[in-house]
């Protein structure tokens, strides 16, 4: 069952990522990607439910994929939508609170307690896929934004440095290096 729902999610994630309403390009499933392969291995060191940690990462960012206009308050709107699809698909229903309380509390700009492992865990992996995503953060800067060229890196600079200072001290060790790596790119 576990990998049958998580390839699901991976195809349903996939295909609102290619439609038109999705204003983030395909580089968000970069991104999503990269939080579900962070957010399991932060689950296996943090001794997290991984299975709970892969689901919410594959859901953390799909009201914003599927409507722009919820993206304020995706992590709301994206526990919502996460609790019908995973109903759907027949998901146990005691594990659909705990993804949704991922989902809501992963959010590095919005300054919401982390009630469980889990939870740290989906929000540090959505941390650090942003160093994974610099291209993607380039293109919200440049095509997305349209920011000129120092302002665009100015902007991905900051997004990356405040990424690293709202992960827990387990994540800063974890992606240390990689965020300096980032940082240097752009410099």
């Amino acid at each position: 069952m576990r990998e049958a729902i998580l390839n699901a999610l991976e195809r349903e994630v996939y295909r609102r990522c290619q439609q038109p309403a999705n204003r983030f390009g395909m580089g968000c499933y970069d991104h999503i990607a990269a939080v579900v392969k962070h957010g399991v291995e932060l689950a296996r060191r943090y001794g997290g439910d991984e299975e709970i940690v892969a689901v919410a990462a594959w859901l953390h960012d799909i009201a914003s994929v599927t409507d722009h206009s919820l993206y304020e308050l995706h992590h709301e709107h994206g526990a919502e939508m996460a609790g019908d699809i995973l109903t759907r698909m027949g998901y146990d229903r005691e594990k659909i609170p705990l993804v949704q309380a991922c989902i809501r509390s992963h959010r590095g700009s919005v300054p919401l307690g982390k009630s469980s492992i889990e939870e740290v865990c989906v929000a540090d992996a959505d941390a650090i896929s942003h160093f994974d995503s610099v291209p993607g953060l380039l293109y919200l800067a440049y095509v997305q934004k349209g920011m000129g060229l120092y302002e665009g890196k100015a902007f991905v600079q900051r997004k990356l440095r405040r990424s690293f200072e709202k992960l827990s001290p387990e994540g800063r060790r974890y992606c240390r290096e990689k965020y300096e790596r980032a940082m240097e790119v752009l410099a």
